[in-house]
């Protein structure tokens, strides 16, 4: 069975990528039923959703895919997956204007993957959000002067990252 489940995700996943997204959300809402704790099949399901601009009926698949259950067969999501829905879920929160479910989701993943700067930008926005500006541009500045290649940027990277940590500060 589970090389018919792969066969059949990677058909959809491949309609995805090559712009047939209805179809790819047709075959992948069938998989879902076929398959309802597979956390690749719900990743996938969620992601086309996203696509086709439906983020209300993209969080329940990220959900599923990203939870963890005690006692559960299987791997659940690769590192790389992992991220990507817990970004994808965060990120439709934000979307969708429940700005504090996008600060926790996000906030868990930056924890998790503490050198994932998508992460870190994405809950910069959902921070914003919250009126957390100040925390925001923290993370902004942090991620900025340690990821510039701009010459200029990185000429200033001492006092940039002295000020993200310390924005109020005058000297």
């Amino acid at each position: 069975m589970t090389g018919h489940r792969d066969h059949l995700l990677a058909e959809a996943v491949r309609l995805r990528e090559d712009g047939r997204r209805e179809e790819a959300r047709e075959r992948l809402l069938a998989l879902c039923e076929q398959f309802p704790t597979d956390p690749e099949v719900a990743y996938q399901t969620a992601w086309v959703h996203d696509t086709l601009g439906l983020e209300a009926e993209a969080v329940p698949h990220y959900v599923r895919a990203v939870e963890r259950v005690e006692g559960a067969q299987g791997q659940g999501l690769s590192s790389d997956d992992r991220r990507g829905a817990l970004l994808g879920l965060g990120s439709t929160y934000r979307v969708l204007g429940r700005y504090p479910e996008a600060v926790v989701t996000l906030g868990d993943a930056v924890a998790e993957f503490p050198d994932d700067d998508a992460l870190k930008t994405f809950l910069a926005m959902a921070l914003y959000n919250t009126g957390r500006a100040h925390d925001a541009m923290e993370i902004l500045l942090t991620v900025l002067a340690s990821t510039s290649q701009d010459p200029d940027i990185v000429s200033y990277r001492p006092a940039i990252e002295h000020y993200a940590k310390d924005l109020d500060a005058t000297e």
